[in-house]
Protein backbone atom coordinates (compact mmCIF):
# COMPACT_ATOMS: atom_id res chain seq x y z
CA UNK A 1 0.00 0.00 0.00
CA UNK A 2 1.35 3.48 -1.29
CA UNK A 3 2.19 5.30 1.71
CA UNK A 4 -0.11 8.84 1.63
CA UNK A 5 0.95 12.36 2.75
CA UNK A 6 -1.81 13.65 5.47
CA UNK A 7 -3.21 16.45 2.49
CA UNK A 8 -3.38 12.82 0.23
CA UNK A 9 -0.30 13.51 -2.19
CA UNK A 10 2.34 10.52 -3.15
CA UNK A 11 4.84 10.06 -0.96
CA UNK A 12 8.50 12.69 -1.06
CA UNK A 13 10.46 9.20 -1.70
CA UNK A 14 8.40 8.41 -4.75
CA UNK A 15 8.94 11.85 -6.03
CA UNK A 16 11.89 12.51 -8.53
CA UNK A 17 14.85 14.12 -7.12
CA UNK A 18 15.23 17.80 -7.99
CA UNK A 19 18.41 18.43 -10.61
CA UNK A 20 21.46 19.79 -8.55
CA UNK A 21 22.03 23.45 -8.36
CA UNK A 22 24.53 24.63 -10.97
CA UNK A 23 27.94 26.22 -9.92
CA UNK A 24 28.60 29.70 -11.47
CA UNK A 25 31.07 29.69 -14.49
CA UNK A 26 34.99 29.77 -13.91
CA UNK A 27 36.31 32.95 -14.19
CA UNK A 28 38.31 33.86 -17.67
CA UNK A 29 42.29 34.53 -17.27
CA UNK A 30 42.42 38.29 -18.28
CA UNK A 31 39.83 39.37 -15.94
CA UNK A 32 41.00 37.19 -12.58
CA UNK A 33 44.60 38.12 -13.34
CA UNK A 34 43.13 42.04 -13.17
CA UNK A 35 40.97 41.38 -10.30
CA UNK A 36 43.76 39.84 -7.92
CA UNK A 37 46.31 42.45 -9.65
CA UNK A 38 44.28 45.15 -8.13
CA UNK A 39 43.53 43.38 -4.73
CA UNK A 40 46.99 42.58 -4.54
CA UNK A 41 48.19 46.23 -5.16
CA UNK A 42 45.71 47.51 -2.74
CA UNK A 43 46.44 45.39 0.03
CA UNK A 44 50.64 45.84 -0.59
CA UNK A 45 50.47 49.76 -1.49
CA UNK A 46 51.03 50.69 2.13
CA UNK A 47 53.40 47.88 3.52
CA UNK A 48 55.50 47.56 0.66
CA UNK A 49 56.39 51.35 -0.26
CA UNK A 50 58.82 51.33 2.92
CA UNK A 51 60.63 48.66 1.64
CA UNK A 52 60.51 49.95 -1.69
CA UNK A 53 62.61 52.76 -0.20
CA UNK A 54 65.27 50.24 1.70
CA UNK A 55 65.66 48.51 -1.96
CA UNK A 56 66.76 51.84 -3.92
CA UNK A 57 68.47 53.23 -0.77
CA UNK A 58 70.90 49.85 -0.93
CA UNK A 59 71.17 49.76 -4.30
CA UNK A 60 72.54 53.20 -4.64
CA UNK A 61 74.18 52.46 -1.35
CA UNK A 62 76.31 49.72 -3.59
CA UNK A 63 77.20 51.97 -6.52
CA UNK A 64 78.69 54.49 -3.93
CA UNK A 65 80.40 52.22 -2.58
CA UNK A 66 82.04 50.62 -5.70
CA UNK A 67 82.25 54.17 -7.18
CA UNK A 68 85.83 54.11 -4.96
CA UNK A 69 86.94 51.24 -6.57
CA UNK A 70 85.40 51.25 -10.37
CA UNK A 71 86.33 54.05 -13.11
CA UNK A 72 83.70 56.28 -14.19
CA UNK A 73 82.98 56.31 -17.91
CA UNK A 74 81.91 53.44 -20.61
CA UNK A 75 83.52 50.88 -19.21
CA UNK A 76 82.65 47.77 -18.22
CA UNK A 77 82.82 47.79 -14.57
CA UNK A 78 80.80 50.76 -14.31
CA UNK A 79 77.86 49.68 -16.87
CA UNK A 80 77.86 46.01 -14.53
CA UNK A 81 77.34 47.62 -11.59
CA UNK A 82 74.87 50.22 -12.96
CA UNK A 83 73.07 47.93 -14.64
CA UNK A 84 73.39 45.21 -11.98
CA UNK A 85 72.28 47.69 -9.31
CA UNK A 86 69.18 48.87 -10.99
CA UNK A 87 67.83 45.21 -11.49
CA UNK A 88 68.97 44.41 -8.01
CA UNK A 89 65.41 46.94 -6.99
CA UNK A 90 63.70 44.21 -9.44
CA UNK A 91 65.03 41.33 -7.45
CA UNK A 92 64.56 42.44 -3.35
CA UNK A 93 60.92 43.00 -4.27
CA UNK A 94 59.97 40.22 -7.07
CA UNK A 95 62.05 38.11 -5.81
CA UNK A 96 62.45 38.13 -2.37
CA UNK A 97 59.81 39.76 -0.49
CA UNK A 98 57.28 37.56 -3.11
CA UNK A 99 58.81 34.50 -1.64
CA UNK A 100 58.26 35.49 1.89
CA UNK A 101 54.33 36.79 0.81
CA UNK A 102 53.72 33.22 -0.67
CA UNK A 103 55.61 31.13 2.13
CA UNK A 104 53.56 33.31 4.54
CA UNK A 105 50.59 32.20 2.87
CA UNK A 106 50.76 28.70 2.56
CA UNK A 107 52.14 28.58 6.10
CA UNK A 108 48.85 30.47 7.58
CA UNK A 109 46.40 28.56 5.75
CA UNK A 110 45.78 31.94 3.10
CA UNK A 111 45.89 29.61 -0.18
CA UNK A 112 42.55 28.24 0.86
CA UNK A 113 40.81 31.24 0.28
CA UNK A 114 42.28 31.60 -2.77
CA UNK A 115 41.42 27.81 -3.64
CA UNK A 116 37.72 28.54 -2.92
CA UNK A 117 37.57 31.44 -5.49
CA UNK A 118 36.71 30.64 -9.01
CA UNK A 119 39.90 31.77 -10.95
CA UNK A 120 42.72 29.78 -12.38
CA UNK A 121 45.62 29.18 -10.53
CA UNK A 122 47.69 31.35 -13.42
CA UNK A 123 45.58 34.58 -12.45
CA UNK A 124 46.55 34.45 -8.49
CA UNK A 125 50.35 33.68 -9.51
CA UNK A 126 50.17 36.06 -11.93
CA UNK A 127 48.43 39.14 -10.30
CA UNK A 128 50.85 38.98 -7.45
CA UNK A 129 53.74 38.80 -9.34
CA UNK A 130 52.59 41.83 -11.45
CA UNK A 131 51.83 43.22 -8.35
CA UNK A 132 55.05 43.09 -6.50
CA UNK A 133 56.98 43.76 -10.11
CA UNK A 134 54.88 47.18 -10.38
CA UNK A 135 56.54 48.39 -7.28
CA UNK A 136 59.94 48.77 -8.42
CA UNK A 137 59.54 50.76 -11.53
CA UNK A 138 59.93 53.94 -9.07
CA UNK A 139 63.28 52.58 -7.51
CA UNK A 140 64.36 50.89 -10.67
CA UNK A 141 64.54 54.58 -12.67
CA UNK A 142 65.67 56.36 -9.68
CA UNK A 143 68.53 54.28 -9.27
CA UNK A 144 69.25 54.00 -12.92
CA UNK A 145 69.43 57.54 -13.40
CA UNK A 146 71.58 58.26 -10.06
CA UNK A 147 74.18 55.63 -11.97
CA UNK A 148 74.74 57.28 -14.48
CA UNK A 149 75.26 60.43 -13.16
CA UNK A 150 77.35 58.83 -10.84
CA UNK A 151 79.33 57.27 -13.31
CA UNK A 152 79.40 59.57 -16.15
CA UNK A 153 77.17 57.33 -18.82
CA UNK A 154 74.52 58.16 -21.29
CA UNK A 155 70.80 58.46 -20.31
CA UNK A 156 69.80 58.14 -23.83
CA UNK A 157 68.72 54.85 -23.87
CA UNK A 158 67.57 54.45 -20.25
CA UNK A 159 63.70 53.91 -22.40
CA UNK A 160 65.15 50.06 -22.23
CA UNK A 161 64.09 49.83 -18.85
CA UNK A 162 60.61 49.84 -20.00
CA UNK A 163 61.42 46.20 -21.48
CA UNK A 164 63.93 45.25 -18.43
CA UNK A 165 61.76 46.02 -15.72
CA UNK A 166 58.68 43.73 -16.68
CA UNK A 167 60.44 40.57 -18.45
CA UNK A 168 63.21 40.75 -15.61
CA UNK A 169 60.37 41.20 -12.78
CA UNK A 170 58.74 38.49 -14.29
CA UNK A 171 61.49 35.92 -14.24
CA UNK A 172 62.47 37.09 -10.84
CA UNK A 173 58.32 37.08 -9.60
CA UNK A 174 57.83 33.29 -10.63
CA UNK A 175 61.24 32.13 -8.88
CA UNK A 176 60.48 34.19 -6.00
CA UNK A 177 56.64 32.32 -5.82
CA UNK A 178 57.82 29.13 -6.45
CA UNK A 179 60.70 29.54 -3.88
CA UNK A 180 57.71 30.32 -1.12
CA UNK A 181 55.11 27.90 -2.05
CA UNK A 182 57.65 24.97 -2.77
CA UNK A 183 59.53 25.72 0.75
CA UNK A 184 58.03 23.38 3.67
CA UNK A 185 58.08 26.01 6.00
CA UNK A 186 57.77 29.71 6.20
CA UNK A 187 61.59 30.28 7.77
CA UNK A 188 62.72 28.04 4.68
CA UNK A 189 60.83 30.42 1.88
CA UNK A 190 62.65 33.77 3.52
CA UNK A 191 66.03 32.16 3.41
CA UNK A 192 65.44 31.16 0.03
CA UNK A 193 64.73 34.80 -0.66
CA UNK A 194 67.82 36.10 0.60
CA UNK A 195 70.15 33.89 -0.58
CA UNK A 196 68.39 34.70 -4.60
CA UNK A 197 68.89 38.90 -3.66
CA UNK A 198 71.93 37.86 -2.53
CA UNK A 199 73.34 35.74 -5.59
CA UNK A 200 71.42 38.93 -8.08
CA UNK A 201 73.81 41.47 -5.92
CA UNK A 202 77.11 39.04 -6.18
CA UNK A 203 76.46 37.97 -9.57
CA UNK A 204 74.92 40.64 -11.35
CA UNK A 205 77.13 43.77 -10.19
CA UNK A 206 80.26 42.23 -10.71
CA UNK A 207 81.75 42.29 -14.26
CA UNK A 208 81.20 38.45 -15.89
CA UNK A 209 85.00 39.12 -17.47
CA UNK A 210 86.37 39.55 -13.42
CA UNK A 211 84.65 36.02 -12.41
CA UNK A 212 86.19 32.68 -11.98
CA UNK A 213 84.24 30.27 -14.74
CA UNK A 214 82.32 28.50 -12.28
CA UNK A 215 80.70 31.23 -10.91
CA UNK A 216 80.80 32.77 -14.02
CA UNK A 217 78.13 29.81 -15.09
CA UNK A 218 76.05 30.01 -11.85
CA UNK A 219 75.12 33.58 -13.28
CA UNK A 220 74.21 32.21 -16.57
CA UNK A 221 71.67 30.55 -14.43
CA UNK A 222 70.20 33.72 -12.81
CA UNK A 223 67.29 35.05 -14.38
CA UNK A 224 68.02 38.51 -13.86
CA UNK A 225 71.50 38.09 -15.45
CA UNK A 226 69.92 38.60 -19.27
CA UNK A 227 67.87 41.90 -18.14
CA UNK A 228 71.45 42.92 -16.37
CA UNK A 229 73.22 42.22 -19.62
CA UNK A 230 70.86 44.02 -22.02
CA UNK A 231 70.66 47.36 -19.83
CA UNK A 232 74.17 46.75 -19.30
CA UNK A 233 74.96 47.02 -23.35
CA UNK A 234 72.47 50.21 -23.64
CA UNK A 235 74.84 52.61 -21.18
CA UNK A 236 77.76 52.58 -23.39
CA UNK A 237 78.74 55.96 -25.04
CA UNK A 238 79.81 53.65 -28.55
CA UNK A 239 77.45 51.93 -30.72
CA UNK A 240 74.70 50.05 -29.18
CA UNK A 241 74.45 46.58 -30.70
CA UNK A 242 70.75 46.32 -30.22
CA UNK A 243 70.34 42.71 -32.04
CA UNK A 244 72.63 41.20 -28.66
CA UNK A 245 69.85 43.64 -26.26
CA UNK A 246 67.45 41.71 -27.86
CA UNK A 247 68.50 38.63 -27.59
CA UNK A 248 68.89 39.02 -23.81
CA UNK A 249 65.54 40.78 -23.36
CA UNK A 250 64.59 37.36 -25.16
CA UNK A 251 65.70 34.51 -23.15
CA UNK A 252 64.86 36.89 -20.27
CA UNK A 253 61.81 36.51 -21.53
CA UNK A 254 61.60 32.95 -21.99
CA UNK A 255 63.18 32.36 -18.63
CA UNK A 256 60.08 34.56 -16.82
CA UNK A 257 57.36 32.51 -19.03
CA UNK A 258 59.10 29.37 -17.53
CA UNK A 259 59.61 30.55 -14.19
CA UNK A 260 55.78 31.15 -13.95
CA UNK A 261 54.57 28.38 -15.10
CA UNK A 262 56.77 26.37 -12.34
CA UNK A 263 55.20 28.84 -9.97
CA UNK A 264 51.63 27.86 -11.08
CA UNK A 265 52.40 24.06 -10.63
CA UNK A 266 53.32 24.72 -7.46
CA UNK A 267 50.64 26.84 -6.41
CA UNK A 268 48.60 23.81 -7.50
CA UNK A 269 50.26 21.52 -5.41
CA UNK A 270 50.09 23.68 -2.37
CA UNK A 271 46.67 24.29 -2.93
CA UNK A 272 45.55 20.82 -2.76
CA UNK A 273 47.59 19.65 -0.10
Amino acid sequence: MAVQRPGGGPAAAERPPSPPAELAPRARLVPAFAAVYRAQLSRARVARIPLLFVATFQSVGIMVMMRGVVHAGGGEAARSVVAGSSVLVVAFVALNLLAQYFGQLRASGGLDHYATLPVPPAAVVLGAAAAYASFTVPGTLVTAVTGCVLFHLTLVNLWVLVAVVPLAGAALSGLGAALGLLAPRQEIATLFGQLGMSAALLLGVLPASHMPAPVAWARDALPSTYGVEALARTLGSGATHWAAVGADLSVCAAVGVCSLAVATWAYRRAACR
